[in-house]
């Protein structure tokens, strides 16, 4: 094997001595050793060696836990984000060929954030997406945390914004502080709620430009270690300078005819179809709908064929369903 490509592939393999593919790794040294390559032999040698010290070193470092604390607002003690648990982040989803290219752009970033300093680059970290409702916007905020492995939290709200003057952004400090330094994905959903578009001609400008412009601040500043994915319905109602503070904006559109299809195949995946569904039909009936519409339409007649003991779903079931949704959609 070509010596540059092998000095590569040993500076990839960790693990303790003990592992199969370390254990390769050695014979490959004593192989190249008896053939007379010593120079090489040592070289890879050391790679190992050198490995082996650094997980040594990563095992000997302390496990921290229980680090992070959610804050709390000072009047009320409430929390200023909610834990979504892990195990309970929807993951599985239909995104377009286009969004789900940038969703993933913005994963293969954050974990090649060290590769990307040392050529002082950064990766997106400060992203907003936007579209219309039901589209898959927070979704995919929780489909990024699963992927990464990282803790989850989105913002509350009504924890945040207080009727008391110069407390809501003491709030949005706080919150931003707390994770300065812990790797986690904070969803900022219906975004707008806070970063609305600052009329000077409204007689409510004082507490809304002060909350506008902490954020401002903030956004600008946020170095942290982990992922800002704010979502709106409203791009078109934030403040023009919020924009120029993301890394990235990403438009999440109603899903086109096959996405449809797709996603019905996916929700029927369990359940058995009557002969009479053609889903290509059903999927151009359905087209207009987001994602979570159609989604509904497919449990709603799941539910009413399972409720009935069907044996299987029929066309009738999945057309009443798209009746009883259709109002959702205006």
């Amino acid at each position: 094997m070509n010596q540059a490509l092998l000095t590569r592939l040993f500076k990839s393999i960790e693990g303790n001595k003990e592992t199969p593919l370390m254990k390769i790794a050695f014979n490959i040294v004593n192989e190249e050793r008896k053939k007379g390559h010593v120079h090489l032999a040592d070289k890879l040698e050391h790679i190992l060696i050198d490995n082996l010290g650094k997980q040594k070193e990563q095992e000997l470092k302390p496990i921290r836990t229980n680090e992070f604390k959610l804050p709390v607002d000072r009047r009320y003690r409430l929390p200023l984000a909610s834990h979504i648990p892990h195990e309970k982040l929807r993951y599985h989803m239909v995104l377009s060929t286009e969004v789900e290219s940038k969703v993933q752009r913005i994963e293969k970033e954050f974990l090649a954030q060290d590769r990307l300093a040392h050529h002082g680059l950064k990766p997106r970290k400060r992203i907003l997406f936007y579209g219309s409702s039901g589209c898959g916007k927070s979704m995919a905020a929780e489909k990024i945390a699963w992927d990464l492995g990282l803790p989850f939290y989105k913002v509350r709200f009504d924890s945040i914004i207080s009727s008391y003057l110069g407390e809501s952004a003491s709030n949005l400090n706080k919150l931003f502080e707390s994770i300065e330094d812990y790797p986690c994905v904070l969803l900022l959903d219906e975004f707008d709620i806070i970063g609305k578009q600052r009329d000077p001609k409204s007689n409510d400008v004082g507490e809304i430009h002060r909350i506008v412009n902490i954020l401002l601040g903030l956004l600008e500043e946020y170095n942290g270690k982990g992922l800002l994915i704010a979502t709106t319905n409203l791009e078109g109602s934030l403040d023009k300078a919020l924009f120029r503070r993301f890394d990235d904006f990403i438009e999440f559109p109603k899903p086109t005819i096959p996405e449809i299809k797709k996603l019905l195949q996916n929700s029927f995946s369990s359940l058995h179809l009557h002969d009479d569904v053609d889903l290509t039909e059903f999927s151009q009936m359905m087209e207009g709908l987001s994602f979570a519409i159609v989604e509904k339409v497919a449990h709603d007649a799941a539910k009413k064929s399972i409720i009935h003991s069907h044996k299987s779903i029929s066309s009738e079931d999945i057309k009443n369903a798209l009746m009883e949704n259709r109002f959702l959609n205006t």
